[in-house]
């Protein structure tokens, strides 16, 4: 299995320096590489997202990225965030999957990715306004929606699909194109939920939801807010898959510069995003299951100063191999 590593920004490179160091620890055939990506790559290279690292990654069985983001380009022509979102789009991966666990909550957030205001068109006119555009093919819902259908049925069954179609005609779309396909899937049951309301729920509430599924920019925003029920960002893995080609498997943290080189960083969502990568890209759930144990006992045993205890990004780590090496004793 071929695995593109790109660390990217801040805090990237010691996260990424544990998941290499587990993903060996592994009885799985793998081969790993290192690529500019990120600020980094815009130093060095003047592109957070070099010809080079793109056609690596194109090539490659799975791609896992650290963290992007310095704060010397906030406002600057060209940001390591930039690389992100082209990456994202050369891999046409538009399946971002958010799965959030914790007391009395087990949901999974199947989030649109390669459309919506994010890829929109947008820029600044003359009298000094701006403007980004949210556009949706009916083609990019319905597979989103499909996706989402499937997770939900391989789950409780259960689908809350988001929009805000009180307001938005895209909303509307959206809410058309679900109607449209429910008759395919008469084993889920299907919710319509606005995400306003949404985000209230997931506040009051969260074990009311199975599976959501929902637009890009929805999506950030309510996977994160999910995140923060369940022990926040710093343990929040996702994994961003297409119909072909590899998959992006990321921490949702960011590069948290002002810890980096301290070593005290938490690598919890970076090794469980590599437990996602596992399960959708290498086809090894009991692996999957067992790098997923092994986290939530380090969390348990080592955390780190994130989460109030003293243990090191390298003692977390440790933690980890020494549950994987016992579960396989």
């Amino acid at each position: 299995m071929k695995v593109v590593c790109l660390p990217g920004d801040g805090i990237g490179a010691e996260v990424m320096t544990a998941a290499v160091r587990v993903l060996e620890a592994l009885p799985l055939d793998v081969a790993v590489e290192s690529r500019p990506f990120g600020g980094g790559a815009i130093k060095a290279h003047g592109d957070p997202l070099p010809h080079e690292t793109l056609q690596a990654c194109l090539a490659a069985d799975a791609v896992l990225l650290g963290a992007v983001g310095l704060p010397e380009f906030d406002g600057a022509p060209v940001r390591p965030e930039q690389g992100l979102i082209r990456l994202r789009g050369e891999l046409d991966v538009y399946a971002n999957l958010r799965p959030t666990r914790g007391e009395g909550i087990d949901l999974l957030i199947v989030r649109e990715l390669v459309g919506g205001l994010y890829f929109g068109e947008s820029g600044r006119r003359d009298d000094g306004s701006a403007f980004d555009t949210c556009d949706y093919s009916p083609a990019q819902i319905e597979r989103i929606v499909r996706r989402g259908f499937e997770y939900a049925r391989g789950r409780r069954s259960r689908l809350t699909s988001v929009d805000k179609a009180n307001v938005m005609e895209t909303g509307r779309l959206w809410r058309e194109v679900v109607k449209r396909l429910e008759p395919e899937y008469p084993e889920v049951a299907v919710e319509h939920v606005l995400v306003d309301a949404c985000g209230m729920y997931l506040v009051q509430t969260p074990e009311r939801f199975d599976t959501i599924v929902t637009e890009n920019t929805f999506g950030d925003i309510l996977s994160d807010v999910a995140a923060g029920r369940s022990g926040g960002l710093g343990v929040a893995a996702s994994a961003s898959l297409g119909d072909r080609g590899p998959g992006i498997f990321e921490p949702v943290h960011g590069s948290a510069p002002d810890i980096a080189g301290k070593g005290i960083a938490n690598p919890a969502a970076m090794l469980r995003s590599v437990a996602l990568m596992l399960r959708y890209a290498a086809d090894e759930p009991r692996l999957a299951d067992e790098l997923e144990a092994a986290v939530d006992a380090a969390l348990a045993t080592t955390p780190t100063p994130d989460l109030g205890g003293h243990a090191t990004t390298d003692e977390f780590t440790t933690t980890v191999v020494e549950s994987l090496a016992a579960a396989a004793a």
